[in-house]
Order: C-alpha cells, then sequence, then structure tokens
C-alpha cells in the first residue's frame, strides 16, 4: 500500500497529465501550478522547489535559444533555404528529399521551431511554382525537423533535459553525437518513409483560396450605393459606421475599379462597399443606410484583393509577442495598418470578435494589407508571413561571426573540453558580444514558456522519487514485464512515452517517465542508460497529432490539414521508429 506522500504525488501527476492534454490552462502555467502544490502539500521544501529552475538543463536550453536565434537574425539559415530552389528540380520526391534533408541537418543543431519559422514561407513558395499543393510538403518539413533533432546532444530540449537528469543520477553524461546512430538510421528511414508513402500526404485543391479556408463567404457581402444613402458625401472613416455596425471595409469600387485609399474616398451613389462582418448586420444596413446588395456575385481571393491590397496570411511563431494578448491590447492596427479578416486555430475558424481573441502560438491570421503594410509584417519577429518572402539580406561579417560561435561550442561539446552548459552560455554570450544580435534580440529570442516548464516540472521528477511514486508505479504498473527482461521494459517505456507526447508537451512527458526508467533499471540491476534513450527519442519524435510536437502545431493551418492528416501519416511513422528502437538500441546501449 503506497504511503500518503506517495499517493500525494501520484494525485499531483495525474491532475498535471489531465491538464497537458486537456490544455485547459497554458503548459507554463500548468507547470507552476503543480511546483505550487508540491510546496503546499510539504512534498517539496522551498529550496527543492527551485531545482527546476536551477537546473542546468533549463540553462542550457535557454542559452541554445539564443545561439540559434544568432544564427537566424544573420540570414545564414534563410540563406541556405533559398538554396533549395537550385537544387530541388521539378519533381515532388525531389522537393520532399531536398527539404527533408535541409531542414533535418540544421535542427540537429539549431531549435528546430526557429529552423521551421524561416522555412515555412520558403517550402509554401517552391511548392506553388512547381505547381504542387503546399499540404504536401509541410508534413514532411514538420517530421524531418524532428528526425534532425534526434542525432546531436543539442538538437532538442528533451535531449539535454534528459542528459541533466542522467549526470545528476550519477550516469555518464551523453555525448554530442552518441544519439547519431540511431539518429541518422531513423532520420533515413523517415525520408523513405515520406517519399515512398507520399500518397498518404494529403492533397487539398483550391487551398489558394484563403476565402474558401477561412469560410469568409459567409461573412462578406457587396453593397451598392443608392441615391437615398445617408452615407453619399462622406468618407468610410468619418462615417463611423464601423463602430457603430462592428462591421470593416475590406474594398471600394467605384466604376469597375479599386480606390487606393478606400476608407479616406468620399463616398457616391453607384459606389459598391464590399463589407467584412455579421451577415445580419450586413443584411440591417440595407435599408439602414440605403445600400443594396449585390446577391449574384461570388467573394473569392480576387474580389477582396486588388493592385494595392492583397491578402496575406501570418503565423504567430513560438515566442512572439502576440501570444497570450488580443489584437487590441496589442494595438495590432495602430502597428500594422491592416485589416484581420479571421483567425484559424488548429482547424477551427474565428471569424466574431476577432480582436478580443487572446492569441497562441501556431495560430494563424488572414489578413488585408496594402505594400507597406506587408513590409512592416515582413520586418516583424512576431509573425511569419507565410505567403511571402522577404528580401534576402545577409549580414555577413556578422554571419561569420555567428558560425564561429556556433562551430565554437560545437568543438567544445564534442571533444568534452567544458560541460555542455559552460559551451552553450560561451555560444550566448559571444553572439551577443559578437552583435549577431542585441541584448533585447537574445533576451526575445528564449522561449521563457518552456524556461518556465522546465522550473516548474522539472521538481515533479524529484518529488516522484523522494516519495517513492516512481517505484510504486515500476512495482504496480511494470512489474508484470520485468519477468520478460529489460528489452520488453524498453519496448512498454518507449510506448507510453510516445503515446504521452502525442498529446502533452515532450519535455513534461520526458520529466514523468525518466524517473520509472531509472528506478526499473536499478530494481532489474541493468544499465539505465537504453531506457533512458528510449524515453528522449520517444518524446522528441511525435508525429500522430498536431498537438504533440510544436513545429506540427506550426504547419497545421498553413498547411490547410486536419487533424485526421497527422494520424493517418504519423502513426505508421511512429510504429516505424519504435521498432527500429526496440531492434537497435540494445545493440548500440547494451543493458
Amino acid at each position: 500500500m503506497p504511503g500518503i506522500s506517495t499517493l500525494m504525488v501520484l494525485a499531483v501527476v495525474i491532475a498535471a497529465t489531465y491538464l497537458f492534454i486537456t490544455e485547459k490552462l497554458r503548459v507554463d502555467l500548468i507547470a507552476l501550478c503543480v511546483l505550487l502544490a508540491l510546496i503546499v502539500l510539504g512534498l517539496l521544501d522551498p529550496d527543492q522547489a527551485l531545482y527546476g529552475f536551477a537546473n542546468q538543463a533549463t540553462a542550457t536550453i535557454g542559452a541554445m535559444f539564443i545561439l540559434s536565434a544568432g544564427l537566424v537574425r544573420t540570414g545564414l539559415v534563410e540563406w541556405l533555404a533559398r538554396q533549395i530552389d537550385k537544387h530541388a528540380g521539378k519533381k515532388e520526391p525531389r522537393l520532399i528529399i531536398t527539404l527533408c534533408v535541409t531542414i533535418a541537418f540544421l535542427s540537429a543543431f539549431i531549435v528546430n521551431t526557429a529552423a521551421v519559422a524561416v522555412f515555412i514561407p520558403i517550402s509554401i513558395v517552391l511548392a506553388k511554382t512547381r505547381k504542387i499543393s503546399v499540404s504536401r510538403v509541410l508534413i514532411p518539413l514538420s517530421f524531418a525537423s524532428q528526425f534532425g533533432g534526434v542525432c546531436t546532444l543539442i538538437g532538442t530540449s528533451t535531449n539535454i533535459l534528459v542528459n541533466s537528469v542522467a549526470i545528476e543520477k550519477g550516469q555518464k553524461a551523453f555525448g554530442f553525437f552518441e544519439f547519431a546512430p540511431l539518429g541518422l538510421i531513423m532520420t533515413v528511414a523517415g525520408i523513405i518513409y515520406l517519399v515512398m508513402a507520399r500518397w498518404l500526404l494529403p492533397k487539398r485543391k483550391g487551398e489558394e483560396q484563403q476565402v474558401d479556408r477561412y469560410h469568409l463567404a459567409g461573412y462578406l457581402a457587396e453593397l451598392q450605393v443608392s441615391h437615398k444613402s445617408p452615407l453619399i458625401g462622406k468618407n468610410w472613416e468619418k462615417s463611423k459606421v464601423k463602430l457603430i455596425e462592428k462591421v470593416d471595409l475590406i474594398k471600394f469600387i467605384r466604376n469597375d475599379k479599386a480606390t487606393t485609399k478606400p476608407s479616406k474616398t468620399k463616398i457616391r451613389e453607384d459606389d459598391v462597399l464590399l463589407l467584412h462582418g455579421k451577415m445580419d448586420k450586413l443584411i440591417a444596413m440595407q435599408d439602414k443606410y440605403g445600400l443594396k446588395l449585390h446577391t449574384k456575385v461570388k467573394i473569392d481571393d480576387k474580389k477582396i484583393s486588388s493592385d494595392a491590397l492583397k491578402l496575406i496570411e501570418v503565423l504567430i511563431p513560438p515566442r512572439s509577442r502576440l501570444i497570450g494578448r488580443t489584437l487590441q491590447t496589442f494595438e495590432f492596427f495602430r502597428r500594422y495598418g491592416c485589416l484581420v479578416l479571421a483567425v484559424q486555430r488548429r482547424g477551427k475558424i474565428i471569424r466574431d470578435r476577432v480582436a478580443e481573441t487572446l492569441l497562441d502560438d501556431g495560430d494563424t491570421l488572414l489578413l488585408e494589407a496594402d505594400k507597406e503594410d506587408i513590409s512592416r509584417l515582413l520586418k516583424s519577429r512576431d509573425m511569419v508571413v507565410t505567403n511571402e518572402l522577404t528580401e534576402l539580406y545577409v549580414r555577413k561579417d556578422k554571419a561569420i561571426i555567428a558560425l564561429g560561435m556556433f562551430l565554437t561550442v560545437t568543438i567544445l561539446t564534442l571533444f568534452n573540453i567544458v560541460p555542455i552548459l559552460v559551451a552553450a552560455l560561451i555560444g550566448a554570450v559571444g553572439m551577443v558580444m559578437g552583435r549577431c544580435l542585441t541584448i533585447e534580440e537574445a533576451y526575445q529570442s528564449i522561449d521563457w514558456k518552456i524556461v518556465f516548464l522546465l522550473g516548474g516540472i522539472i521538481p515533479l521528477g524529484l518529488a516522484m522519487e523522494q516519495s517513492g511514486a516512481a517505484l510504486w508505479l515500476v512495482n504496480t504498473v511494470l512489474n508484470p514485464f520485468v519477468c520478460f527482461g529489460p528489452l520488453a521494459v524498453l519496448t512498454v517505456l518507449y510506448l507510453v512515452t510516445a503515446v504521452l507526447t502525442s498529446f502533452m508537451s515532450n519535455n513534461a512527458a520526458a520529466v514523468i517517465i525518466a524517473p520509472i526508467g531509472l528506478s526499473i533499471a536499478a530494481s532489474m540491476g541493468v544499465d539505465p542508460r537504453p531506457f533512458l534513450v528510449a524515453i528522449t527519442f520517444a518524446a522528441s519524435t511525435s508525429f500522430a497529432t498536431p498537438i504533440g510536437y510544436q513545429t506540427n502545431t506550426m504547419i497545421y493551418a498553413p498547411g490547410g490539414y486536419r487533424f485526421s492528416d497527422f494520424t493517418r501519416v504519423g502513426t505508421p511513422l511512429n510504429l516505424i521508429f519504435w521498432g527500429l528502437a526496440v531492434l537497435l538500441i540494445p545493440i548500440l546501449w547494451p543493458f
């Protein structure tokens, strides 16, 4: 019978897992709630509660974000991405292979969310110029970034986290390329699978029609100004119709031509106004403002766009200042001057009260913008414009410094000259001192959500060990598999971690399962290293859901995907990786 402290820790684990899976709160907030619960219940004293923030994994991951930002800011990553066009050929298989190899290589050394953010617009442009559906290339892009991440010690935050757990438990640190043999085999297998099983990849038709993708037809209407309209002689801005009716002017057409400044043009009889708002409001406006509805006009992207205005789709990446804020509180219109028509979040379309919607990473916004607005959007660090490319600008002098700092970190870690934490800090400080990015940009590049997630969730692993909860779970849940030997246990640990990672934070899954792996290794008298490797690989490669890994979430809306697309394409790949892990881990890391 488990003791009181064991039961309390298990209750916290179950509650945390439930909250992570249901996403009722942000992951960092859940982690802080877990930390608070552990302190209040007396499961950890205050000094131990700070263990997560003082952990070398947390500091190392923060430094790696800065190192990656230096490479991105100097234009090196984008320059490499642009070279793909020269080598990708015109056929779909070659494009997929070229994208996968390039992103896998980059993701082995830099934060893969940063690399994917650069590659999304380039991949979309490459696909469209070859008349290939965008949905055929973005899933391979996301999956390959995960392939590369498991090839080196610094490839993902999970690798660094599990390495830190191993060191703290008296185990030998993992080498820089220790994961590479298995990681490379999985990368090759994954790319072959994505090319051979292309028929599983969705092919969305008409995805260039943003109006259809965001289901805007019921929110747009062309209304012609009659001679009785009280709007005649006024411009839209001064008429205050927007404030009164909560309706936006999208386009102003006069004599079959769109005006360049629709909100400031004086309205005349027979002018046509393309309006965006709730249909009941649009219908009610006809009598109130003397407008006539063009019922037979089909509203599409061309109807909304003009020489002066264009539909733009932007992605909110991790670390954006928009996360957790509304367009209203961010003063979006004042900053960028463009109109937000709709928000897409994991397949759900938000068209009502868009300005008051709390935004999250992975959301995409459909905007109407002019050339100046687009220029501002392309320069913003808070958004990624997915259907436009920035002008390529490589800061050559700083790029050399950034590359030098990156190689320094790699060499210091590879040859164990200094611990990985020290090497990462040298690289981060070097990026700032070398002016590859400013100190403000360095702070902005850190994903504080992950820092607070680790700070709050790492102590949970400590509490599981101290309370005996990890050992109780081993004896109760995994004990039936012990009689079949360590290989059976490794098989189960990989599977459980992979399933958890499909529905919650990969770092949280690793923190929960790692103490269990260490406890069962001790009880069986075998080396825990194979178990830790299995947990690392399972937590760092999640393909079956769009929420299991950040890069999957990032490509969800730009690719026009559905949840089932990831399940169909990703589940067989997860099973392939599971089989390879069970076969090869005992050979590469004997028990």
